[in-house]
């Protein structure tokens, strides 16, 4: 019985697979399909934080997001260290979110 799953996995999960006795089928992503893989695994290792049930499934997501984004990093040419001055940049000129300052309106 087959199942499709058309997702880009992490490097050892095809041997993973044949170590269980079944055949992975795979091909290598061109740059550009391997940067859009890319954002779609971010999207659904995101939408896995939120739905984590407690602590450690959160920590494991996080983890899992943060592996994305250092591969996001490589793909498009950028290093870690400009992400953070640019973070560091962004909450000198608007803070951060430790307030937790929800915004209803604007009159």
């Amino acid at each position: 019985m087959s199942r499709s799953y058309k997702k880009l996995v992490r490097d050892l999960i095809p041997e993973k697979i044949i170590a269980t006795g079944k055949s992975p089928v795979t091909h290598i992503l061109s740059d550009k399909e391997y940067q859009h893989e890319l954002f779609r695994k971010l999207e659904e290792e995101v939408s896995e934080v939120i739905d984590a049930k407690n602590k450690e499934q959160q920590i494991e997501e996080l983890a899992d997001v943060q592996e994305v984004l250092l591969a996001l990093y490589k793909s498009l040419d950028i290093q870690c260290e400009e992400v953070t001055g640019a973070g560091r940049k962004k909450r000198k000129q608007n803070g951060s979110f430790e307030k937790k300052i929800f915004l209803e309106d604007v009159k």
